[in-house]
């Protein structure tokens, strides 16, 4: 099984949370993230303004946040099925958030 090699050339904020992406290929792909902004790595992008702070690494070619958040550019450029499957494992993912965790002691 091999592994696409993609790579995000560009990138801009449509919507709150929302960015087209644009891959070398010419592709795009419209992302709302929200549905997959759980967990201890990417709950904290819920905030509005840690998530303004993408930005292309220039290193692996991906979308990267502060928080050491990112995705694997193959799972950006294949988001209608790979953002599907990645909703699906949010779910599962506990929340970052201190209060919520006060809360389910």
């Amino acid at each position: 099984m091999s592994h696409k090699i993609c790579r995000v050339v560009s990138f801009e904020k449509v919507a709150p949370f929302t960015l087209r992406v644009r891959f070398d290929d010419d592709t795009v792909q419209v992302i709302d993230f929200r549905t997959v902004l759980a967990g201890e790595l990417y709950g904290p992008l819920q905030d509005a303004s840690l998530f303004d702070q993408v930005r292309i690494d220039p290193e692996v070619h991906t979308l990267v946040w502060p928080n050491g958040a990112d995705f694997d550019p193959a799972i950006l450029h294949d988001w209608p099925e790979s953002g599907e499957a990645l909703k699906g494992l949010a779910k599962n993912w506990t929340s970052p958030h201190p209060e919520t965790q006060r809360a389910s002691r």
